[in-house]
């Protein structure tokens, strides 16, 4: 089935990856929004919303999905509770989608970081490892936080568990803790890796994104499964069969 999409932060760089994405699959962008404009005006002829702007622009396109019963991909990030809330209510009459990281290879290394965590015995020594481009403000990464609540969840550890980067005498290393190691340089998308170690053997589970275009591609395989789903909020692990 040929999507008539909507993109909501069209001016963006993901929204540009996000038009080329759907036109590589077939689709169609039949209108492009912005901050600024008004999102009701834009609903003709649209079978699916995606929203990748700014978080305080996307209950305005929520309600107008909703009204007019169009499903909506959700890849902002940065909403207040509030603002979920209102967003979540909104969309009640349709499918939704929303995750912070579309990469399809991410998100089943999120399912099989989980898996491991919960297979492994808590005696194997965790670390999680990431790397980004050099402007990147933030560390760890949304990634390594999302893997960071997976392991903790899995293994009944906590937030105090946690031990980001080592210097000097340390002593020697808990049976508890998870080492998290954030790396800045050039112009690397994404890396991630979760090692987990054991006496006579290590298991390492390891993402690369090399191409900012499959967070785009993630998104419209996202689009065209929620299209097909009763009303209901889902996420990429539900479009993944991962559940």
């Amino acid at each position: 089935m040929s999507l008539k999409i909507l993109i909501q932060g069209a001016l963006g760089r993901m929204g540009a990856a996000l038009k080329q994405a759907a036109e590589e699959k077939g689709h169609e962008v039949v209108s492009e929004v912005d901050l600024g404009d008004c999102v009701e005006d834009h609903f003709s002829g649209v079978n699916l919303a995606i929203d990748f702007s700014h978080h305080s622009a996307t209950a305005a396109l929520a309600e107008c999905a909703g009204k007019h019963g169009v499903p909506v991909v959700i890849g902002t990030t940065g909403h207040s509770d509030d603002e979920k809330a209102s967003i979540v209510k909104f969309l009640e009459p349709v499918p939704i989608v929303w995750a912070g990281n579309y990469s399809l290879g991410v998100n089943l290394l999120f399912y099989l970081t989980q898996k491991a965590s919960e297979i492994l015995p808590n005696s194997y020594d965790v670390e999680v490892l990431e790397m980004h481009h050099r402007l990147k403000k933030d560390a760890p990464s949304g990634t390594a936080e999302n893997l960071l609540e997976r392991i903790k969840a899995a293994t009944q550890r906590s937030e105090h568990d946690l031990v980001y980067g080592r210097e000097g005498i340390i002593g020697e290393r808990t049976d508890r803790e998870i080492g998290v190691h954030s790396l800045r340089g050039g112009d690397v998308v994404g890396d991630h890796t979760v090692i987990f170690s054991a006496s006579g053997e290590r298991l390492e589970l390891t993402h690369k994104a090399s191409d900012r275009m499959i967070f785009a591609r993630g998104a419209i395989h996202a689009g065209e499964w929620v299209i097909n789903q009763p009303a209901g909020l889902y996420h990429m692990q539900d479009v993944l069969g991962l559940k």
